[in-house]
């Protein structure tokens, strides 16, 4: 599953580079598509990654709702932008992605934390996303 990590890291990547730059995530995420096209040096954005950025800009709003409403202490605009990212693309993937196991979504972006952010992330992430993975039901019930 390196490819379906991989993907997920670029995905963050482009949230990341979105929030950044106050730009919409799809622009991001052409502009990378592009780079790849034309930049030999630019490694290719797999159709796991296009279909997170695409999923995670479908929801952002209802995403954003939800980290704001179960982040104990954190407004989004508080939170660092690194932290924020990953909590958007792990709820997306955590509640609209079915054939992802969630425990693998909660580790994958506490990785992700570890990896790119402090030492207090990989718990706060783990925390907030647990959170949203114990009320997945009554979620995505309240979303139809």
């Amino acid at each position: 599953m390196a490819a379906r990590n991989t993907a997920r890291k670029r995905a963050f990547q482009i949230i990341f580079e979105g929030d950044q730059r106050g730009t919409e995530v799809l622009t991001v995420l052409a502009d990378w598509i592009r780079h790849s096209r034309t930049d030999p040096r630019q490694p290719p954005v797999s159709e796991y990654t296009m279909q997170l950025v695409e999923g995670y800009a479908e929801h952002a709003k209802r995403i954003d709702e939800l980290i704001a409403q179960y982040s104990v202490g954190w407004t989004l605009d508080r939170m660092p932008v690194v932290d924020r990212s990953i909590l958007r693309l792990g709820a997306y993937e955590l509640i609209w992605v079915d054939e992802t196991p969630d425990a693998v979504v909660l580790d994958e972006m506490v990785q992700l934390a570890k990896e790119f952010s402090t030492d207090e992330s990989p718990s706060f992430v783990n925390g907030l996303l647990g959170r949203l993975k114990e009320l997945k039901p009554s979620l995505r019930r309240d979303e139809q």
